[in-house]
């Protein structure tokens, strides 16, 4: 799988800012942002319902089967196990 851009990791970063600033905050759209977390809750469900099927899967299986980079399934592997979804 081609490692160019990554939109998972460009939304970590974003949720990074967003967290981390309530500036950012005050002048993001709130549409947009809905938008955003709507699509990140999405993947975080993929994500999910593919380790509840598949417990032994590691990033790279999740990147092939959902269509994400490795890096992009590993961090979504890393935030649901901070959030304790897996």
């Amino acid at each position: 799988m081609d490692e160019g851009v990554d939109p998972t990791h460009m939304c970590q970063s974003l949720v990074n800012k967003v967290v981390q600033s309530k500036q950012l905050k005050a002048v993001a759209d709130p549409g947009i942002l809905a938008l955003f977390e709507a699509w990140l809750d999405e993947l975080e469900e993929e994500v999910t319902g593919h380790l509840k099927k598949h417990p032994e899967a590691g990033p790279l299986e999740i990147a092939t089967k959902l269509g994400l980079s490795k890096s992009g399934a590993a961090f979504l592997v890393a935030k649901l196990e901070r959030e304790a979804k897996i």
